[in-house]
């Protein structure tokens, strides 16, 4: 009887296990390091990073709503080069597997220019490459709705690395194929989707958003469904390996995903909920898939 076979490949990059943390809800990995062994995971996936230091939105900026989460961070981070000279070495020390880096901007030339520096770095295996953040308001969302400018940036980052460059696609858009075969018309290598649905709540007390931005990003398990669906319309449409990220809690989900279409996911909100959720999963995945009678994930991967 054949071994279970939960390892998968992205893009040539060999993951013994499809399950990743979600850009944003796992930093550098510093935060977890304590709590469990980065190694254990198939990938981390960093927080994203810009040209510049960016202290992001006004606070509040986190709450909770029904079945997920709000949030609107507007991309904190330290610069690319403070990720550069600082945080990717520390996560190497603690990590060995491979790496995924976020990076985003606010131009094209901008992209460019920190996808160049994450190359040179020689630290990240795979380029993950956020233009669908919903919360900054000259940023990824307008690069991210638009075709032409989808494919105008994949076209400028590929032409500055070699590595694997994975789109991060935002969910906030008419057709979420269009843009799929615009990076890819653009040189992309694969597809990380989706990002969170652009959403709002109001707190009846001050009669005002609960977050100090109006609209925020909805994550968590009430776009599960939504997120798979989006994975599944991808699939069909584009020869691309594609990461799915959206609502996953549990060993189930991820089988559900990869029943979508995906190759590989990214846990995110869950993460804040219960900081144990990815190596929970992992040690449950493969148990799973014996009940299931599913012999390896490549198998199951876009039957629906």
């Amino acid at each position: 009887m054949g071994k279970t076979v939960t390892r998968v490949s992205l893009a040539g990059i060999e993951l013994k296990n499809p399950v990743m943390p979600a850009s944003g809800t796992f930093g550098y990995g510093q935060e977890y390091k304590d709590l469990f062994d980065l190694n254990v995971l198939g990938g981390v996936v960093t927080k994203s990073a810009t040209r510049e230091l960016r202290y992001g939105n006004n606070l509040p900026r986190i709450a909770e709503c029904t079945s997920g989460m709000l949030n609107s961070i507007g991309l904190q981070n330290p610069g690319i080069d403070h990720v550069v000279e600082v945080d990717l070495p520390a996560l190497k020390e603690i990590y060995q597997g491979p790496l995924i880096v976020n990076i985003s901007g606010f131009s094209t030339e901008e992209f460019a220019e920190v996808a160049s520096k994450i190359d040179a770095s020689g630290y990240a295996d795979i380029l993950e490459v956020n233009i669908s953040c919903p919360n900054v308001e000259h940023g990824g969302s307008a690069f991210g709705a638009d075709p032409k400018a989808s494919e105008r940036i994949t076209r400028a980052v590929r032409a500055v690395t070699k590595l694997p460059v994975f789109m991060k696609l935002t969910p906030n858009v008419t057709d979420v194929t269009e843009i799929a075969r615009a990076c890819a018309a653009g040189g992309a290598d694969g597809i990380s989707m989706i990002n969170n649905f652009k959403a709002m709540r109001i707190d009846l007390s001050t009669g005002t958003t609960v977050t100090a931005m109006k609209y925020a990003g909805l994550s968590g398990p009430a776009i599960r469904p939504i997120a798979q669906r989006m994975v599944n319309e991808v699939f069909h449409a584009v020869k691309l390996p594609i990461i799915g990220i959206g609502g996953i809690r549990t060993a189930d989900d991820v089988l559900e995903m990869i029943m979508s279409g995906a190759t590989a996911i990214e846990i995110g909100s869950a993460n804040l909920i219960d900081p144990w959720t990815m190596p929970r999963i992992i040690s449950e995945l493969q148990p799973r898939m014996d009940e299931l009678g599913i012999k390896s994930l490549e198998e199951i991967r876009g039957v629906v």
